[in-house]
């Protein structure tokens, strides 16, 4: 696995649990031998993770890293720790140690440098990813791996395929190897694309050739390189379906279509879920108010952590890593609606807003994240206002055992995304008995209507608006046919959607690759 994410050690979105849970159940469940390769970035603490430094022929490798008309290595170090049965390579280098986030730079970089702007993308993003895939390569020669697939996770990684094929120290020695790329966002901004061509080729060291086919509204994409080297699918069925057969595909800017016009036909498999990392009867292991169990009908632990979570966000709780504005009366009888995740308009958070101002005042909403500054604004003056007072709750930021809590606390949880990948918050809540609304869309298309969840056509406010005022009716109306979408969800996670049920879908690919 060559990637930006790793559960635990760094991640910044869902990228980071599907890296490390399907790598443990390809070790525990089908007996494979998974590594992990991701950049060791200044945020990471090698030695307090339990990573120790390997040690290779040389204690520093170097890296080709040319830029237009100059000649140019860079040095990696290497840490290393197998975590359940994986083993993680941590890559030591300057470029990586530098960055205090995986993707973006921080408030404090910005202090630093005026024009790192907090929240804004990496300037050398492209070099990054190139470092890591060159270095992810040298290292498997240095240690002497020959793996049957490198599974290539979003654009941070796509170039690796080419570089695979198409350079001759990687050709020979990788001549049994097969390479996988999965698309797990294809929208803009995701794509990992360059406008700067000569540098692309510079640096990548790829023939004319292959940037020249690589080029894809004027950018050298390396999603569109990959096509001819790698078997390429994304996160869901019905993503791949819009993705190739819709006018969704607008939204990527036809990459899509792009890759159907070079024969790649998308793969669609829909990311699965470690039902046991969220296991509400295990609740106090990990940091819940109570014990409780969905699956079984047994609730009362449920609303002992709605009760917990509504006392905490009554006033006056001195949260640790994220900021409140707004409050929630102690009303335990009403519906706790729910939101994790970034604020952007791509997640529905706009419409969110003025769904909000739609319904009746006998429910509450909880929104948990960090994103969008004009977002954030309006959530912060809508918690405070008339409107809001008592009702609305936003807690700026993220912090994970606080997601854990909301997650159990909630009735019902919010993704109204424009379009969604896959959507992996819906199963953690169904899983915490916190039935999803969402726009059938996407991913999402796997919460089945009135039986595992709400879901609602038309991406709009009065839509959302609509369903929530459906789900608070059958809240107050009918809870015992509310207690049998908890059960029916939590089945149909364990049958469909286990990471060790997923897997046999990677694992006919990876063949197929190979």
């Amino acid at each position: 696995m060559v990637t930006r994410e790793y559960d635990g050690v760094a991640g910044a979105g869902g990228v980071k649990d599907v890296c490390r849970q399907l790598s443990e159940a390809l070790v525990q469940h089908a007996g494979c031998d998974v590594r992990v390769v991701l950049p060791c970035y200044g945020f990471i603490e090698a030695q307090a993770l339990g990573f120790q430094q390997v040690q290779l022929p040389c204690p520093v490798f170097e890296v080709d890293m040319h830029y237009p008309g100059q000649e140019r290595r860079e040095p990696v170090a290497l840490w290393m720790k197998k975590e359940q049965g994986v083993i993680i390579y941590l890559l030591d280098s300057p470029r990586f140690a530098e960055k205090q986030a995986v993707y973006t730079y921080t408030l404090a970089e910005e202090r630093q440098e005026s024009w790192h702007k907090a929240g804004t993308g990496h300037f050398d993003f492209f070099a990054m990813n190139v470092l890591l895939q060159k270095a992810a390569l040298d290292l498997m020669i240095l240690l002497d791996q020959r793996p049957d697939i490198i599974h290539c996770h979003d654009g941070h990684a796509a170039i690796l395929p080419a570089l695979l094929r198409e350079q001759s120290g990687y050709r020979h020695f990788f001549c049994k190897t097969g390479a996988v790329v999965t698309i797990h966002n294809a929208g803009f901004g995701y794509h990992q694309d360059v406008d700067d061509v000569a540098f692309a080729q510079a640096i990548t060291g790829l023939p004319n050739s292959v940037i020249q086919a690589g080029l894809f509204n004027n950018a050298f994409n390396p999603f569109v390189v990959a096509a001819g080297y790698a078997r390429i699918n994304t996160v869901s069925e019905q993503y791949a379906r819009e993705l190739q057969e819709s006018d969704e595909d607008s939204r990527t800017g036809w990459l899509g279509h792009k890759l159907l016009e070079k024969d790649v036909d998308l793969v669609g498999i829909t990311n699965g879920v470690n039902p046991e990392d969220f296991n509400p009867a295990q609740g106090k292991k990990i940091g819940l108010a109570a014990n409780f169990n969905p699956a079984a009908g047994k609730l009362a632990g449920k609303k002992q952590c709605k009760k917990e979570m509504l006392h905490l966000c009554r006033g006056g709780e001195q949260w640790a890593v994220v900021e409140q504005y707004g409050f929630l009366e102690n009303t335990v009888d009403n519906p706790l609606m729910t939101f994790i995740g970034r604020l952007t308009a791509q997640k529905g958070v706009d419409l969110l807003l003025q769904a909000a101002s739609l319904l009746e005042k006998d429910f509450q909403l909880l929104v948990l994240g960090s994103g969008d500054s004009v977002l954030e604004q309006q959530l912060q003056e809508l918690a405070e206002d008339d409107q809001g007072y008592g009702q609305i709750c936003f807690l700026k930021g993220y912090d994970p055992a606080l997601a854990l809590k909301i997650y159990a606390a909630g009735d019902f949880f919010l993704i109204p995304s424009l379009y969604e990948p896959c959507g992996l918050t819906d199963y953690i809540a169904q899983l915490f008995g916190n039935i999803p609304i969402v726009h059938h869309v996407g991913g999402l298309v796997k919460v089945l209507d009135r039986k595992t969840g709400f879901t609602y056509e038309q991406h709009s406010a009065e839509a959302l608006a609509r369903t929530m005022s459906q789900a608070q009716e059958m809240y107050q109306d009918s809870p015992e046919e509310l207690d049998s979408m908890r059960k029916a969800a939590v089945q149909h996670i364990r049958t469909h959607y286990s990471w060790q049920h997923v897997m046999k879908e990677y694992i006919a690919l990876y063949r197929k690759a190979v």
